[in-house]
């Protein structure tokens, strides 16, 4: 009797593509961990998120560009990021560090992660999104490109409405939200699943009228304007984790008081369930300080600890955050709008480059890095 064999399809068209002129789509992963939320600022609304992309085939591939295009509609183009934009876009987990377009080639088995800010329309913005990567493989009069469609991603049209975590000021968001800032890039793997928990996330540290952080002695935390002073539960929600007793640290770039762990890296802290899926984070926290206790149920501008200096932490700040879990570390930062605060400067880096300005007054946004601001 004849024999029938079957080989795997993809094999199968691997072996014959040369004889048969197989086309097939690029063998890339493409995936958005998390879809995003339309997150609005003073300077309009946008969508931070990731592309992750990985090579699943031998040889290696180069990319050339990525389109985010609206997927509803005429499919219009949000962003194109092509050269020293994409390049800017790009790193590479677990690889060396690589300049310029070596960034972009990707060997088998590797991986891009692309990271997206997208302008969108604060009335209007798509209701989904999909990715259009264009790439390159060989060299010289061998090179081919070829583009591959990815899959629809939702996006969620609205980000949560909170109070402040803090009163009066002036504060300035140290590491905010930015393209390129220290948070927004901190992709961590916790628990074997890689996230973005600080997606959004703010350190706030008050200046004073000569835009420092302090008077006098800078290695003494209670010179610091921040240090004791009162965070607030931002909505009605229940206490859901706490950290205390972690001293305080001595200001200073290298002065830690424990080694930094997941266990400590956050100080002393409390996360809040707020309802919805969001989990408002308070990190670095004055050891003693903390108001609540585990299963507490809190109110809105409810004083819930002091700030300080602890964990992994250079000088009295308060770092807050609302994400989709309970772990710190392990969950995917959300964005979310003050229902007001009021702009009265920037800075062009942490604490430098300041000038303060005509109070402005925003309501239901996001301040972005190195803005100078006061809570009602």
């Amino acid at each position: 009797m004849p024999r029938l064999i079957v080989a795997p399809l993809a094999l199968a068209f691997a072996v014959s593509s040369a004889a048969a002129q197989v086309s097939l789509p690029p063998f890339l992963e493409v995936r958005v961990p998390k879809p995003p939320t339309v997150a609005t600022a003073e300077g309009g609304s946008f969508l931070a998120y990731e592309v992750h992309v990985t090579n699943f085939m031998p040889q290696a591939v180069t990319l050339k560009k990525v389109d985010v295009m609206s997927a509803a509609g005429d499919h219009r183009v949000l962003l194109s990021l092509s050269d020293s934009l994409l390049v800017r876009a790009v790193t590479r987990p677990g690889a060396a560090p690589m300049g310029g377009t070596e960034r972009l080639k990707l060997a088998g088995g590797t991986r891009a992660v692309v990271f997206m800010w997208v302008p969108v329309e604060t009335s209007g913005a798509p209701k989904s999104i999909q990715h259009r990567l264009t790439i390159e493989t060989g060299t010289g009069d061998s090179a081919k490109t070829q583009q591959l469609d990815a899959s629809v991603v939702p996006v969620t049209a609205e980000a949560v409405v909170i109070g402040p975590p803090l009163r009066g000021g002036v504060w300035l968001t140290g590491n905010g939200p930015a393209a390129e800032s220290g948070h927004r890039r901190a992709l961590i793997p916790v628990g074997g699943v890689p996230a973005i928990a600080q997606r959004f996330a703010i350190d706030y540290v008050i200046v004073g009228d000569d835009n420092k952080t302090f008077t006098g002695d800078q290695l003494k935390n209670e010179n610091y304007h921040a240090e004791g002073v009162d965070a607030l539960a931002v909505a009605n929600g229940v206490v859901v984790e706490v950290k205390d007793s972690i001293p305080e640290n001595i200001p200073g770039v290298n002065s830690r008081a424990v080694p930094i762990t997941l266990e400590t890296v956050g100080g002393n802290h409390v996360v809040i369930d707020i309802g919805g899926g969001h989990y408002a984070f308070y990190a670095h926290v004055k050891p003693g300080s903390l108001r609540v206790k585990l299963g507490d149920k809190v109110k809105r501008g409810q004083v819930i600890a002091l700030v300080g200096n602890t964990g992994n932490s250079t000088e009295p700040h308060l770092h807050f955050h609302i994400s989709d879990g309970v772990s710190p570390l392990g969950s995917e930062g959300l964005p979310y709008r003050f229902e007001s605060f009021e702009i009265v400067g920037h800075c062009t880096t942490f604490n430098m480059g300041c000038q303060r300005s005509a109070p402005v007054t925003r309501k239901g946004e996001v301040p972005l890095s190195n803005v100078l601001l006061r809570f009602p």
